[in-house]
């Protein structure tokens, strides 16, 4: 069993997700403009509550998951960083990859929070599976996020179709 790491940048404290802060992860995957461009719609109670028990099993089995991303100087929580391999019905694929994803609570979006959560999951990430193909997948529509993956140092390969919406998709190595 892995055990999840703690990061820790200047202003953000990445680990795992605690059963305790449901109310506010519930919160985080109910905000109509986090989810439009990450599924298109609010989950419900219960798929939020699937998506965090996820993250323990991909940390489990895989050795990688997401953080919570908590801001250090509120200690709340603002967000989630980190790699899955989901087996995603979609053409090019991005299984066995370390498909990345990042999402920050809109109040907090435009401080360069996911940048600099990103960034330490991904210097995480290259000791732990140097050389390995991390991907992203993005809304076309999705600016903000299209510029991060830039500020990350993913590049463009081109366009992946996911649930019959076109996305772009972004690669880059550990």
């Amino acid at each position: 069993m892995t055990i999840i790491p703690t990061l820790t940048t200047d202003r953000l404290l990445l680990r795992g997700h605690r059963l305790d802060e449901f109310d506010e992860f519930l919160a985080l995957w109910q905000n109509k403009d986090l989810a439009r461009f990450i599924g298109g719609e609010m989950l419900t109670r219960e798929q939020v509550w699937a998506r965090l028990l996820r993250h323990a099993g991909l940390w489990h089995h895989l050795g990688f998951g997401f953080f919570a991303v908590e801001e250090r100087q509120s200690g709340k929580l603002i967000g989630e960083v980190g790699f899955l391999d989901l087996h995603r019905d979609m053409t090019p694929t991005t299984e066995g990859t370390l498909e990345s994803g990042w999402g920050i609570t809109p109040p907090m979006q435009g401080k360069g929070y996911a940048t600099e959560a990103m960034n330490a999951a991904i210097a995480w990430a290259g000791r732990q599976f140097a050389g390995r193909r991390m991907t992203c997948i993005i809304d076309l529509e999705n600016g903000s996020s299209l510029r991060v993956a830039e500020k990350i140092g993913f590049r463009r390969i081109g366009d992946a179709i996911y649930k019959d919406k076109p996305n772009a998709m972004f690669e880059r190595y550990a």
